[in-house]
């Protein structure tokens, strides 16, 4: 019987490709750690996204391509990510925030913030590092939404120390003034705010940094992309006309900042009403139009369900204690989808 190498596993690997990025596993450097112990086989499947929404038919190509090589009896594989780091941050952020995602809105009231905290949320359950900085100076929501009222202590001197739940590192102006008190900042204020909060927090390392913008176009929107330029923007719509007129001026401020928008996410789709019937109460194909006109992707369409509101109310988000909701598993594949999005551009930049 032959004698299996490395070489030879190697070898059966590079037949392997990442239906994504259209290359092999071998010259994307995913194959790590081959061990060979007689017939048995085993190795490291290095990700470039734990949230890699197509993680089962690459490792099972892999193993099959391995298990097809003669005088092996068993393949192992472990699996794990390395998320890529966007280059414009790496000098910047000191390599310690690999990318931000920064989620913004033409609007008020079309769900940007459920949006951005489920994201997070199902980004963490992947095993990413993820943090979600609330910018809605005006409206911050994000406390309430990930069921914390405070900051935990932080010694003299020391960076601010966010909260975290989740497994979501999380960073609000909601924490520093008292319910209900309105901030009345002019811009420079609004600056000074948004850079403290991106260089002076202990964000320690992430693999993804979710912004909550506030909605329209503004200094605060300025103030992000002077500051840590965001790797790319989702805008978050509805349906109807008037949002997706507002929502495309978002798209456009993205692309004057030289923002790459990733996608579009449609919220308030339809509601499913318990007799079965689909009831379009806001119109219909306002985000495929939206895509259509900024030359993206419609990330995914999310239906109006009683459980999403609640988990907001609550500080319970949907994509955990309601998985199963239709609701949950369209944030769930947006979630995987943008990473995917990030990880296909980190290799053409």
């Amino acid at each position: 019987m032959p004698e299996v190498t490395k070489e030879l596993v190697l070898s059966s690997l590079s037949k392997v490709m990442d239906p994504e990025l259209n290359r092999d596993l071998v010259s994307l450097n995913m194959i790590d750690d081959i061990k060979i112990d007689k017939g048995n086989v085993s190795f490291t499947l290095v990700l470039t996204t734990p949230a890699c929404p197509l993680r089962n038919k690459i490792e099972n190509d892999a193993r099959l391509a391995v298990g097809a090589i003669e005088g092996v009896n068993a393949v192992s594989i472990n699996v794990t990510a390395r998320v890529r780091e966007d280059q414009k941050l790496k000098a910047n952020s000191d390599g310690k925030i690999k990318n931000i995602i920064a989620v913004g809105s033409g609007k008020g009231g079309v769900g940007k913030s459920t949006v951005s905290v489920n994201l997070a949320v199902s980004l963490a359950q992947t095993g990413a590092k993820v943090g979600i900085l609330d910018a809605d100076i005006y409206g911050p929501n994000i406390p309430l939404m990930m069921g914390i009222t405070r900051l935990p202590p932080t010694k003299q001197e020391e960076k601010i120390q966010p909260a975290k739940a989740y497994g979501v590192k999380v960073m609000s102006i909601g924490f520093m003034v008292e319910e209900g008190q309105p901030l009345i900042w002019r811009g420079p204020m609004l600056h000074s705010a948004i850079k403290q909060f991106l260089t002076e927090v202990d964000w320690g390392d992430l693999d993804y940094l979710i912004v909550d913008l506030p909605p329209g176009t503004g200094d605060v929107q300025l103030s992000l992309v002077q500051t840590l330029p965001p790797t790319g923007g989702v805008i978050v719509t509805t349906p109807q006309q008037v949002s997706i007129d507002d929502a495309y001026r978002a798209a456009n401020m993205f692309e004057k900042l030289e923002v790459p928008l990733l996608g579009i996410v449609e919220n308030m789709s339809y509601l499913q009403t318990p007799d079965g019937n689909v009831v379009k109460i806001f119109g219909e194909g306002g985000g495929a139009q939206l895509a259509e006109l900024a030359g993206v992707d419609l990330l995914g369409t999310i239906p109006l369900e009683i459980s999403i509101r609640q988990g907001g109310d609550e500080g319970r988000p949907v994509v955990i204690f309601n998985p199963e909701a239709t609701s949950a598993q369209e944030l769930t594949h947006i979630a995987q989808s943008i990473a995917s999005e990030l990880s296909i551009r980190s290799y053409k930049s």
